[in-house]
């Protein structure tokens, strides 16, 4: 699958060279798989509602208003083209590859500092039937800050922002074959630098949560030779029900100001926690959860349905979860993302 998404984007990649002066027209990195949290891959693709994951930040500020505790916690994935097993995929020298790497964060009281690898797109081809050959290399990282707030008069109410700061680079390169000789067609290496925010709200009511998050309200980034753009601003809306042993969460994740390409989530967790008793008689705490979800644009055949799965263990302050992201219902198919942490 990966292989066709790459043989995809080159042509897409040679048709606008034709046509702009940048080989990239739109900046979306909001899709559902792009979501750096196993838990919330895990439950549908989409957390706005779920303090109790460590990533939420990420899905929305404004879960982070009633934490109290500090969290170290990052994220690495395995794709579908990797042919390893469980164990191959979780072992240490897989997680030290830079390209299973995709997100950091630092979390206390109220605050959270992130890294996030957004695009790391490499592709290097030969087209003997135009005789040409394609490079193409495109970093966006963001460094980012979370606040979130709540007022004691107030207190079912949370608010919060993300406060992006962004940093990339792209090289691209056509060249023609002539004889034994390469003819430069078009050559860009170009530096950007941006700036995004995210505005996220949510409300409780009894066991029911409601979340809200506005993605890339106010963006922009900037080219050092070409025209500044926006990225591409979204919506999500989710309510969830249940006690902290059992939620089903609902979500809606929209474009603003574009052609809709709205995605449906439902999702399912399941916790087991209990206490073991420690060498010096002391309560060590522990549980396991279980995750199931769906995600779609129109649930409409089984191709079009996304098929999501997750566990995860917490002992005391270490925690490790995992899911899977299956598009068309193929779990061959599917990509492992994991997260590892410690809180305190």
């Amino acid at each position: 699958m990966k292989y066709k998404l790459l043989i995809l984007f080159t042509l897409f990649s040679l048709s606008l060279a034709a046509q702009s002066p940048l080989p990239i027209d739109t900046y979306d990195y909001g899709v559902p798989e792009n979501n750096v949290s196993a838990i919330a891959i895990g439950m549908g693709g989409i957390n706005l509602t779920n303090p109790d994951d460590p990533f939420a930040s990420y899905g929305n500020p404004a879960l982070l208003a009633n934490n109290e505790a500090t969290m170290l916690y990052l994220a690495y994935r395995m794709a579908d083209n990797e042919k390893l097993s469980f164990w191959e995929a979780a072992s240490v020298s897989n997680f030290l590859k830079e390209k299973q790497f995709k997100y950091i964060t630092l979390v206390s009281k109220q605050a959270g500092f992130s890294y996030q690898p957004m695009a790391s797109i490499n592709i290097s081809s030969y087209d003997a039937v135009t005789n040409k050959t394609l490079y193409y290399d495109y970093k966006l990282d963001k460094l980012q800050l979370s606040l979130a707030m709540k007022d004691k008069d107030w207190p079912s109410l949370t608010a919060g922002v993300n406060l992006k700061y962004l940093t990339g680079r792209l090289v691209y390169l056509v060249e023609r074959r002539e004889s034994n000789q390469f003819v430069r067609e078009h050559f860009i290496d170009d530096k950007v630098k941006g700036l995004s925010s995210d505005i996220g709200l949510t409300l409780r009511s009894g066991d029911v949560f409601y979340g809200l998050t506005l993605y890339d309200l106010l963006s922009r980034l900037w080219w050092e030779n070409y025209d500044s753009v926006s990225i591409q601003r979204r919506i999500g809306t989710a309510v969830q029900y249940g006690s902290k042993d059992s939620k089903v969460n609902f979500g809606i994740q929209s474009k603003i100001s574009k052609k809709p390409e709205t995605t449906y989530h439902v999702g399912y967790s399941y916790a087991r926690n209990w206490d073991s008793q420690g060498f010096s008689d002391e309560q060590l705490k522990q549980g396991m959860d279980l995750r199931v979800g769906f995600y779609s644009h129109d649930f409409y055949g089984a191709d079009n349905i996304n098929l999501t799965l997750g566990g995860g263990y917490h002992y005391q302050m270490f925690r490790f979860d995992f899911s899977l992201n299956s598009r068309g219902l193929k779990i061959a198919d599917s990509e492992f993302l994991f997260s590892l942490g410690l809180g305190f």
